[in-house]
């Protein structure tokens, strides 16, 4: 059997296999915490704290009365871990079940809801859905990373279901996500109050470089795009190709897959929480070329950051 150091060497040198290889590479809470720290600290461990000189060694603390991974700052004599300042901060779940739960969430490509991961993984309810949440937390500071530029594709949908009664573009009840993909990379998606000009245009010239290629469809709020960009438009009601490529397809693929998730999946997102949820399926989307081991990593390379939101469980899904 090999022992821990080849297993954390083999999952840092070769992020290749499915979901039986996973769990053999991260067999137990500690070789996860050794890896993490290997991930976090390359060069050795860091006291989180902010101001904190770096002039003085930092030092384990060997007891057997004290847990494994802990440190101790010789600057500020304060003790802390690997998971201080990450999604994995004052959580009583080991690490093993959270490096499995991120990866199963990134492996699942229309999600994988909170009651699943609660079933799976021998968790509560409720701390499988902050789970859920804190790992969201850090694909979506991924998918907001980088600008857009090339030809870029401009769109916007509505999710949920209506309320009874009411019919038509927008219906009362539907959350609104406006999204942008560059084709062939990133997509950047987010919910939005409406549709208006002065909401749709600022996040396009805040997101897309200026002189790329935009694509769009003949919505009133995106006249006007023509001064940054070189600008497109496909009137859907008469086709869904102008000319060569002046499309939104590859945008609207990406719906496809969100509102399938939310059917499927979720059944119900609040309007307050879809960002969270735009996030982790642009990031799903943003790395579809990877393995799903290699999705897993470039996740946990994310997990700095608290979640310190005082959530609280929707329905269950």
């Amino acid at each position: 059997m090999a022992s821990r150091k080849q297993q954390i060497k083999k999952a840092l040198d070769d992020p290749r296999g499915g979901l039986i290889e996973f769990i053999r590479q991260f067999s137990d809470d500690e070789t996860c915490r050794v890896y993490l720290e290997k991930k976090r600290w390359p060069n050795g461990p860091v006291c989180p704290r902010n101001g904190c000189k770096r002039d003085k060694p930092i030092y384990p603390m060997r007891s057997q009365k004290v847990r494994p991974g802990l440190y101790k700052c010789g600057a500020c004599r304060r003790q802390f871990t690997v998971t201080i300042g990450t999604i994995f901060e004052d959580s009583h779940v080991g690490l093993q079940k959270w490096f499995l739960v991120i990866y199963l969430m990134g492996a699942s490509k229309k999600g994988m809801s909170a009651h699943q991961i609660y079933r799976s993984l021998d968790v509560t309810y409720e701390t499988a859905w902050f789970m859920c949440h804190r790992v969201r937390e850090a694909m979506r500071h991924r998918a907001f990373r980088n600008r857009l530029s090339g030809t870029v594709e401009a769109d916007e949908c509505y999710v949920g279901p209506r309320k009874p009664g009411k019919r038509g573009r927008g219906a009362a009840g539907k959350t609104i996500v406006f999204g942008m993909v560059e084709r062939g990379g990133d997509v950047h998606a987010r919910a939005i109050p409406d549709v208006k000009k002065r909401t749709i245009q600022p996040l396009i010239r805040q997101t897309v470089q200026r002189g790329s290629r935009l694509m769009t469809d003949e919505l009133l709020s995106y006249h006007g795009l023509g001064d940054a960009f070189q600008h497109g438009m496909v009137d859907h009601s008469k086709e869904y190709v102008s000319g060569k490529d002046i499309h939104v397809n590859t945008q609207e693929s990406f719906w496809a897959l969100l509102k399938r998730g939310v059917t499927g999946t979720f059944h119900h997102i609040s309007k307050e929480k879809m960002d969270m949820y735009c996030g982790e399926f642009g990031f799903r989307f943003n790395t579809r070329h990877s393995s799903d081991m290699e999705r897993f990593i470039d996740a946990v390379a994310n997990c700095d950051g608290r979640l310190r939101w005082n959530f609280r469980p929707e329905v269950r899904a």
